[in-house]
């Protein structure tokens, strides 16, 4: 079989190679670019240190490598997109924008296509149900990186190996510490890729500048203080507003007015809800429930964390609607809601968050 391997230089997608080799396959190792730079050169992601593990990977077992580029589709698609989305007052992922414009979509049309599987380093794993492939959860509950994959096709995920999602995080360290990879003590990288060292409020400056506005008490309408611009903050959000006498909490944005709207307290229930309304929901290998006729039993997501939520799914008209079996923190806007099954196996698809 021919195995592209897309590796990033870290420890999980050196394992990734490290497993194809003992399973006697020869892949051939893509990095690929998707640190952006304007016409300023404004950001440039870091990547030496990365393709310098990479390159020694490819060297160790005896792989072909290629440096490849997407940084021009990665502005168009991705950034571009994370823009627009905090314009809006929206809350973006550029990660699953990454995952399936880019690593699975971009890479695909362009080199993918030539290979029989993509394998990656993600936590996460494929089963096969009357021959058809399902996205599903990794054995390391906390590293599972299904929630990021929610937008992927049927397409993609049929062609795509996971080689470590039968692992825990432990056993990976393990594995790359015995076979002397220099990445086994790396630490997991963090934040928005493309961002490189660069602070995320400082690239929203550079593109959407500053504005003031008022910080206002939502129960009481009292102003209580100023803020930069909406797009600076999230809903849920807690630290970085400059209040005193808190905690206050973000719980609503006015993108006309460009007022924040915050509570009170530790557990401020304006915080909560139980309602999740999903746009354009795409279900990545089938949608197994038919035509919606009546309510589903699911889990489900609105963000990456090792807990499922159970909830009773309905289609009305265009939309989904999910009501949540227990209050939800901070749904808001923009964010991705992905679906899994009752037995928190299968991810079975995704859409945006709408406002009620």
């Amino acid at each position: 079989m021919n195995i592209a391997a897309l590796v990033s230089g870290g420890v999980d997608s050196s394992v990734c190679v490290h497993l194809l080799k003992e399973a006697g396959y020869d892949p051939t190792i893509f990095y690929i670019r998707i640190g952006m730079e304007d016409k300023d050169g404004y950001i440039d992601c870091p990547s030496e240190e990365d393709i310098e593990i990479t390159t020694y990977i490819a060297k160790k077992y005896g792989c072909k490598m290629e440096i490849v580029s997407l940084h021009e589709e990665y502005w168009e698609n991705v950034v571009s997109y994370t823009i627009e989305a905090v314009k809006r007052g929206l809350t973006p992922n550029p990660d699953m924008m990454c995952n399936k414009l880019i690593k699975f979509g971009s890479f695909e049309r362009k080199w993918g296509h030539l290979f029989d599987k993509i394998a990656t380093g993600h936590y996460c794993t494929t089963t096969e149900i009357n021959k058809k492939t399902y996205l599903s959860t990794a054995k390391d509950k906390v590293k599972d990186q299904t929630y990021f994959l929610g937008q992927i096709n049927y397409m993609q995920v049929s062609r795509l190996m996971f080689p470590i999602g039968h692992l825990l995080k432990s056993e990976v360290r393990k594995i790359a510490a015995q076979a002397k990879l220099p990445s086994a003590m790396r630490k997991d990288s963090q934040g928005i890729c493309f961002l490189g060292k660069i602070n995320y409020n400082d690239f929203l400056m550079r593109y959407l500048g500053q504005s003031k506005g008022k910080i206002v008490e939502l129960e009481t309408g009292k102003v209580l203080g100023q803020h930069n611009g909406y797009w600076f903050h999230t809903i849920g959000q807690r630290k970085g507003l400059g209040l005193s006498g808190g905690p206050w909490f973000v719980v609503k944005k006015d993108m006309n007015e460009n007022v924040l709207y915050v509570s009170q307290g530790y557990d401020p229930a304006t915080q909560y809800g139980t309602t999740v309304n999903l746009a354009a929901v795409e279900f990545i290998t089938e949608d197994i429930w038919g035509d919606f006729e009546d309510e589903k039993d699911i889990l489900f997501k609105i963000r990456h964390t090792p807990d499922f939520t159970a909830g009773k799914l309905r289609k009305l008209n265009d939309i989904y609607r999910i009501e949540s079996s227990q209050k939800i923190q901070g749904i808001a806007a923009g964010q991705f809601g992905v679906i899994y099954d009752k037995e928190a196996k299968l991810c079975l698809g995704s859409g945006v968050i709408i406002d009620d």
